[in-house]
């Protein structure tokens, strides 16, 4: 989810990932395609306008939202049953689920999962712009320079 809303403002000049320099932000209603320039073919959405259309131009980052927030859910619970098994095992009392959550073990365990998915998808961006892989559409061409970021070849 991070990944989608910093790419918007964010480029990287020779990244497969990123967009050119020039086109860096959310685009005009027009390069969209969205409101009184979508054509007859484009969803029903992104013609009507106003909450709609706002919501199905950020589609993508909300649907990634409500997952992460479920994962973080799933998580919690799993993580709950375990803490509050451990704890019996040691004689101690269970906890709710919401004095599980303030606890540093569910935070300690939430930011190392998050760790590692930042890691392997910040490095993913980060090596893109430098090394390459024939085929990959993750690429760039493999005798493409470092400044471009055109994918098609």
């Amino acid at each position: 989810m991070l990944f989608i809303l910093v790419t918007v403002w964010l480029v990287q000049r020779g990244s497969p990932e990123s967009k050119e320099v020039e086109e860096a932000g959310r685009g005009s209603d027009r390069e969209q395609r969205i409101g009184r320039y979508a054509g007859r073919g484009a969803p029903t959405w992104a013609r009507v306008g106003g909450w709609r259309t706002a919501i199905f131009g950020n589609s993508l980052l909300i649907v990634m939202g409500v997952i992460f927030l479920l994962s973080l859910f799933a998580q919690s619970l799993t993580g709950w049953n375990e803490y509050n098994d451990t704890q019996i095992q040691h004689h101690s009392q269970a906890v709710s689920w919401l004095t599980y959550i303030g606890t540093a073990t569910f935070w300690e365990a939430a930011l190392q999962n998050w760790q590692s998915e930042l890691l392997a998808v910040g490095s993913m961006a980060v090596f893109a712009i430098y090394l390459r892989q024939r085929g990959s559409p993750e690429s760039k061409p493999v005798g493409a320079k470092h400044e471009e970021t055109d994918v098609s070849g």
